[in-house]
């Protein structure tokens, strides 16, 4: 029977041979193999340059020197390695694949002749960026630090806030060429094990070369959003975020490289609420939840609404005054159309404009364009004023992947009152309803809790209750310990 090649062979030649072709040593600059004696036998360290911490490889290459000249068994040298080397996060592959799997996510491998397996040293170190406030969801008060690129110190973050024995981080690997390390965390007692099973195999199920694009790229493995442009999915850069939506039994998934969270399952709900609401007083955090839900609402119906009342003849008394007194040059459903699309134009250069060029292209689009655009007669003034409105409704949502998908449904209400009217506005609002009443985030409603309907829920989501007297986790997430309160384990 042929031996594999990926067998780890007691000679040291022929596994370095192996390691040497699969890796490309002698291509692959940055590749190291340093050659050294441990206990009078023959050894090599393999890494890749700049993976490794320098001064951990410094000390353990201090510590092989010392081990003794061992005359007995491969078992002695082996339990001396695990006594000599000075270092936490040691570990043994019984393979070569294993070990390259390893190998290529930044750890240090140890071969020595004769020793029928390979020790895995994790000396790894990346670079890591300051933790800084997530521009997307700043917040008056409450802490300044965010998810970064590197999975591990975001994991670290999350712990800081929950000291729970039960919190787990399962990790998975996806993509047979990039081996993305994911992380799925969740509380033990509390998330619902069928979902977290779920989780699981959808990510395991995952069958591709590679996700460069990280968790988006896993997003829409697992959740197969193609057509629907709702997010099924929260993304979060806050780890006390993720740490609250943990304590209320939902699977969090991590992926490294990706400097923010997955949270799942969501309803539309969960991306019309901000962290802000909490760090303000009750009233003033329900206040702010309406005027945020009004802006969302708004950005949706507000410009196709006001073109159906603008083009309409019989309008009653009081709202007669909607409408432009003269038209502009262009009909008024194109002067609608051109300028959403002009503000999509400007947005997309905004991000792609420096940071010191910001500002003037903003005013150059924003104010000089308009006003010159009104002078001469190709818009009118209220076409300019509402869809302005429409845009300031549109930044006020705390989610970008909702106002992204409420732009798209904007576009289907308006072009729907440009068609048939008052007929054509409501055929939109049903389309944009039904896809969002059949729309799920593993299998949770997008609309729960009102439709289906459930009462308490709804209450939470319409109004900021004051922490202490939330006593319930969600039952969105059916968790397996409904009670959030804390119980004296004596009375028990």
């Amino acid at each position: 029977m042929p031996k594999d090649r990926y067998t780890v062979s007691k000679k040291l030649e022929e596994n370095l041979a192996v390691l040497e072709e699969e890796l490309g040593y002698g291509v692959t600059f940055d590749l190291v193999f340093r050659r050294l004696r441990i206990a009078h036998k023959q050894a090599c360290l393999v890494f890749f340059d700049g993976f490794v911490n320098d001064m951990a490889v410094i000390h353990i290459l201090r510590a092989l020197q010392t081990v003794p000249r061992l005359g007995t068994t491969l078992a002695m040298l082996k339990q001396e390695l695990q006594d000599y080397i000075p270092y936490f996060e040691l570990s043994t592959a019984d393979d070569l694949e294993a070990a390259m799997d390893q190998l290529l996510s930044g750890a240090m491998l140890l071969l020595v002749d004769g020793l029928q397996e390979v020790v895995v040293l994790d000396v790894r170190q990346y670079v890591i960026r300051g933790s800084e406030e997530p521009t997307l969801e700043k917040v008056t008060r409450g802490s300044r630090d965010g998810f970064v690129e590197t999975a591990l110190f975001n994991i670290n973050l999350i712990r800081r806030r929950i000291r729970d024995p039960n919190l787990r981080f399962e990790t998975l690997q996806v993509g047979r060429r990039s081996k993305t390390d994911v992380m799925i965390g969740y509380i033990k007692d509390v998330a619902d094990p069928s979902l977290v099973e779920e989780v699981k195999n959808r990510i395991a199920a995952i069958d591709r070369d590679a996700i460069p694009m990280g968790g988006k790229n896993l997003e829409e493995y697992i959740l197969g959003t193609v057509f629907n442009p709702l997010p099924v999915t929260r993304y979060t850069e806050r780890p006390d975020v993720a740490a609250a939506h943990l304590l209320e039994g939902h699977v969090v998934i991590i992926v490294d490289t990706t400097p923010f969270a997955l949270i799942v399952p969501v309803t539309i709900w969960h991306f019309t609420q901000h962290a802000e609401e909490y760090f303000q007083n009750p009233p003033v955090g329900t206040y702010l939840r309406w005027i945020r839900t009004a802006g969302i609402v708004a950005s949706l119906v507000l410009l196709p609404l006001w073109y159906t009342l603008a083009v309409s003849n019989n309008l009653p008394p009081w709202i007669a005054f909607i409408g432009p007194e003269e038209p502009g040059r262009l009909a008024l459903w194109l002067q609608l159309l051109l300028l959403e699309v002009g503000l999509d134009l400007i947005r997309m250069a905004l991000i792609h404009t420096p940071d010191s060029l910001a500002t003037s292209l903003g005013i150059v689009g924003g104010i000089i364009l308009g006003d010159l655009a009104v002078s001469i007669g190709l818009f009118t003034g209220e076409a300019i004023l509402y869809t302005a409105i429409t845009a300031i409704c549109g930044f006020a949502t705390p989610s970008i992947e909702l106002s992204n998908a409420l732009r798209l449904f904007r576009y289907v209400l308006f072009f729907g009152a440009v068609v048939a009217g008052w007929w054509g506005l409501g055929a939109g609002i049903l389309v944009t309803f039904l896809t969002m009443g059949l729309t799920k985030s593993f299998g949770i409603p997008y609309l729960w809790p009102l439709v289906p309907f459930d009462g308490p829920a709804l209450l939470r989501v319409v109004f900021r209750y004051p922490i202490p007297r939330v006593a319930v986790r969600p039952r969105l997430t059916q968790p397996q310990d409904i009670r959030a309160q804390a119980r004296d384990k004596r009375r028990r």
